[in-house]
């Protein structure tokens, strides 16, 4: 790789793609929404900002000349958790502009690139591990779920058409990471914790992941990966009790204890969802997060093996994840509220 075009370059993967990228000296065209964010993120690294949306690729579509590989992170994820329903937003982010990224990128002439899937593509039964083969039927997917899943089938339809470009696909779990300015879902989660707003211990499962170890994920499957396949980098399975055990080790604050029942979390959800429909404000917790976090809890244990054997990629321990997450969050500017809640304690 000479010069890659990077899309969502400034949230908590692609900002770390990039820097993965320029660490191997390697030319960096960030495509970003937001130049302020993009001066928060790159101030002082030589990268190539294009400002743009994904939902008008005509008008930065010239940018992409001159790339040979395109790194599709940018995605429509977080809202969808966050009180109400966003199945437009969903698959006009998540599936037609991927679509049109792609065509444009092989009119631009670029040989290779890697799309950012998800495990939400995959599913088994509880307990059992998963692999790439493991594929979710579209039916009775949540819309964030189907979005995913009608993306693979956009890039597996591009590849038929042109099987003389190269993609591939790398599917991470929940990331954590420094960089995550957005904040996501998991950032926020942080910060929730250390101020002590989360109501206890949740009944759910996750599949945890160092979002700058998916970022060397992606550049290994845009370099040794094989076009047209899924490259799991979803990290280590646990449970909300034992990440918690985690966080109050590095944060320096005492875990929730509380059990928090399934229908007492339905009942919470529910208003929730009232107080948005009102405010039009986004929530903690949503009836559409907590239907997943039951459908999912077991089902996240994810088999690397094909990672490990064609990618030689590997993970960092979950405690110096969450340790330098915290780190980062408590060095920024706006983090005031969070070193204060950690020194109160």
């Amino acid at each position: 790789m000479e010069c890659v075009f990077v899309t969502g370059a400034t949230g908590l993967l692609g900002s770390n793609t990039v820097r993965a990228l320029l660490h191997r000296g390697i030319r960096v065209k960030a495509l970003v929404r937001s130049q302020e964010k993009a001066r928060r993120q790159f101030a002082g690294l030589p990268v190539e900002w294009v400002q743009g949306d994904l939902s008008c690729t005509e008008a930065f579509s010239h940018h992409l000349q001159g790339c040979d590989t395109l790194i599709h992170t940018a995605a429509y994820f977080r809202d969808s958790y966050k009180g109400g329903r966003h199945w437009q937003a969903l698959y006009d982010t998540n599936v037609t502009a991927t679509e049109r990224l792609l065509s444009a990128a092989y009119a631009a002439g670029i040989g290779r690139a890697v799309h950012v899937s998800s495990i939400a593509v995959l599913h088994g039964r509880p307990g059992q591990v998963i692999d790439e083969t493991m594929s979710r039927p579209e039916q009775g997917a949540d819309d964030y779920y189907r979005s995913k899943i009608l993306a693979e089938q956009v890039v597996q339809r591009f590849l038929r058409h042109h099987p003389d470009m190269k993609v591939t696909m790398v599917l991470p779990g929940w990331m954590f990471g420094p960089g995550d300015i957005g904040p996501t879902s998991s950032g926020q989660f942080l910060m929730d914790y250390v101020a002590g707003k989360l109501p206890g211990v949740l009944p759910g499962t996750f599949s945890v992941v160092d979002a700058r170890d998916v970022a060397l994920h992606l550049l290994a499957a845009a370099e040794r990966g094989r076009s047209g396949e899924r490259y799991l980098a979803a990290g280590v399975h646990m449970d909300m009790a034992s990440l918690f055990k985690v966080l109050a080790e590095v944060s320096g604050v005492p875990a929730p204890q509380r059990q928090v029942p399934l229908a007492l979390l339905r009942v919470i959800a529910a208003g929730h969802e009232l107080y948005h429909r009102l405010s039009g404000k986004p929530v903690l917790i949503s009836p559409a997060s907590v239907r997943l976090m039951a459908q999912e809890r077991g089902r996240t244990h994810f088999s690397h093996v094909k990672s490990r054997h064609e990618l030689g990629c590997s993970f960092r321990p979950v405690e110096q994840t969450l340790a330098d997450t915290l780190g980062w969050y408590r060095a920024q500017p706006h983090a005031e509220g969070m070193r204060a809640a950690t020194q109160a304690r």
